[in-house]
């Protein structure tokens, strides 16, 4: 499965829409709008490109066989850890455990520390999310902590993996 990452288009927004509302919501942060609508589309696809542009972040669509199967973002931090970003992806479910979520972590990771004013990157994962602690780790992530009891899911409440890779 040939496999890519691209910026958003204004042209990928019912892509970004079918993603949004079909995508494992899991292990996910709430901020994204359930259900996703066109409007959403339009203030995400306004967002990333004018973060691209001030090199605030970096946000990508991952493609598979020219679809887009999930999104994976770098976004910079403010104020003193401004030299840290924090990393964030999804796959749709049908492509998970084909190696696409490596590659992209991988990829983008390169990317942001060419691209980007930052010096590490960090990820945050729900500890029940053993396949994302595993892609990170393939890719040269390191567990720095546990973060207990950090969040809250449905009602319930997570302990957070904290994850970092530096420049």
């Amino acid at each position: 499965m040939h496999t890519t990452l691209h910026p958003w288009s204004p042209n990928d927004k019912d892509q970004l829409m079918n993603l949004c509302n079909s995508v494992d919501r899991r292990y996910l942060a709430d901020r994204l709008p359930n259900p996703y609508t066109m409007e959403d589309a339009d203030f995400w696809l306004n967002l990333v490109s004018n973060a691209e542009k001030d090199k605030t972040g970096l946000f990508r669509a991952i493609v598979a066989d020219n679809t887009i199967v999930g999104s994976i973002s770098i976004e910079c931090k403010g104020d003193i850890f401004r030299i840290d970003g924090e990393i964030g992806y999804m796959i749709l479910t049908e492509y998970w455990n084909k190696g696409i979520a490596t590659k992209a972590v991988g990829e983008i990771s390169k990317l942001a520390f060419n691209l980007l004013d930052i010096s590490r990157i960090s990820a945050k994962i729900f500890e029940e999310n053993i396949a994302s602690a595993k892609v990170l780790e393939k890719n040269g992530y390191i567990l720095e902590g546990i973060m207990k009891n950090a969040v809250i899911k449905n009602g319930i409440i997570h302990n957070v993996l904290h994850y970092g890779l530096v420049k």
